[in-house]
């Protein structure tokens, strides 16, 4: 039922959900952090964005099953990987890894990671 959907830190202004938990589901998105330092201060940013929310709910990095990376340049990959390695712990979610051009007030200065991610709750 509708009753059982769960959104958190809703956004009227831009019309959005930070994280929605639907039945076994969670939904994440925009996970960002550290803004404007190096690419994998970035992603590092963006999962503990991500834990941070995931920790509300009682979950960690663990629960996490699918993620899209978004990257404004596809040569960092080995940069998030490297990271994943790192935070994830031989626990990886499923991926998919999409270049992007963020219109963010930064420019090419500004973001270089985003991750949406869905994780599983049981």
């Amino acid at each position: 039922t509708m009753t059982s959907i769960k959104r958190y830190h809703v956004n009227e202004e831009n019309a959005w959900s930070e994280m929605v938990e639907a039945g076994d589901f969670v939904f994440l998105n925009f996970c960002v952090g550290n803004v404007g330092q190096s690419v994998e201060s970035q992603i590092h940013g963006a999962l503990d964005d991500m834990e941070h929310r995931l920790k509300e709910i009682g979950l960690t990095l663990e629960s996490v099953v699918k993620v899209d990376v978004l990257l404004r340049d596809a040569w960092n990959i080995p940069i998030m990987e490297k990271v994943f390695r790192e935070r994830f712990a031989g626990k990886y979610p499923a991926r998919k890894t999409i270049q992007t051009d963020f219109a963010h007030i930064g420019g090419p200065d500004g973001l270089h990671a985003q991750i949406d991610a869905i994780a599983y709750k049981k």
